[in-house]
């Protein structure tokens, strides 16, 4: 870990440049998972989607908690509580490269905010996508608090990852 990591669990060039490396995939990664077309599962619906032309929205909050009891079957109940964790996990790694990457990044505050940035853009440049192009994609009002949650998890992450290898 010498290699990647000096003394003070700062990142070292090699460490440096493997990282940005990785964010670099990783935010491809994150492009090809959020702007491509969504694809559909038969007999998978998620309750309170509005229709506005081409665009979907869902602007509920906590939208699976509150529409729990319309979900059919466990096919469906597996699918919308599976979206919730994938989208907390989504901007997870990304977010962690950057911790380690942007020493100015690591507080509570920084962290949370730019993970809700992001999410906003995703969502937004959704949007935009379906406009243009009919990219079968939803804007969700939980994707912002999930995706900061995962934000928040990446922070924690980090400080423990870091206070680790300090140790050693």
């Amino acid at each position: 870990m010498s290699h990647f990591l000096d003394d003070k669990a700062e990142l070292t060039s090699l460490g440096r440049k493997v990282t940005w490396t990785l964010v670099g995939l990783y935010a491809l990664a994150i492009c090809y998972m959020c702007f491509g077309p969504q694809h559909t599962v038969d007999g998978i619906e998620t309750p309170n989607i509005i229709y506005w032309g081409r665009l979907r929205l869902l602007l509920v909050p906590f939208n699976t908690l509150l529409s729990f009891g319309q979900l059919e079957g466990g096919l469906e109940i597996f699918w919308v509580i599976g979206q919730n964790l994938l989208n907390i996990l989504l901007l997870f790694p990304l977010l962690l490269g950057m911790l380690a990457l942007y020493p100015d990044l690591r507080s509570w505050k920084k962290i949370i905010w730019t993970a809700f940035r992001l999410s906003l853009f995703i969502e937004c440049t959704q949007l935009i996508l379906d406009f243009l192009f009919d990219a079968n994609r939803v804007f969700e009002v939980d994707d912002l608090w999930t995706n900061s949650l995962g934000g928040a998890l990446a922070f924690i992450t980090y400080r423990f990852l870091q206070e680790k290898f300090k140790k050693k």
